[in-house]
């Protein structure tokens, strides 16, 4: 019965995550942080050769695997200066290079992701994006 219960919830939660519309407007995802990562998506789109279709479908559909993209987020990582010598993203000096209007949405997306998991960088960064994405679907982008 337990088992039942939990195979109803978890159903549940996939078609709400999936019926939550992101927030896409003139503010949302600030102007201003998008121009400012704009070289990194470029440098890292052609050192991962993951397809903009790739990272627009995990940003605004539906969450799907594909190793170009888990490539590109660890890789979006290092170019941002938030990893260190080992490779683990550093959450502090990712929440401090965000625009202030972020700041609470930042940490209320991540305060269930402090503990990636995967055996290689790529799944890790992949493991911290889809947390966010599902901690908080709306507000969750990637660039």
């Amino acid at each position: 019965m337990k088992f039942l219960v939990a195979l109803i919830f978890a159903s549940l939660g996939g078609l709400i995550l999936s019926q939550v519309a992101p927030r896409r407007d003139a503010e949302y995802p600030p102007p201003e942080l998008l121009a400012a990562v704009k070289p990194i998506h470029d440098i890292c789109v052609t050192k991962t050769g993951v397809t903009e279709e790739a990272i627009k479908e995990f940003s605004d559909g539906q969450i799907h695997e594909d190793e170009k993209l888990k490539c590109y987020m660890n890789c979006v990582f290092h170019e941002a200066k938030v990893v260190d010598d080992n490779g683990d993203v550093h959450l502090e000096k990712l929440h401090d290079m965000l625009p202030d209007s972020m700041a609470d949405i930042a940490l209320h997306m991540g305060k269930r992701c402090l503990y990636p998991k995967g055996d290689t960088l790529c799944e890790r960064a992949f493991w911290l994006h889809k947390c966010w994405k599902t901690a908080d679907p709306k507000h969750y982008f990637l660039f």
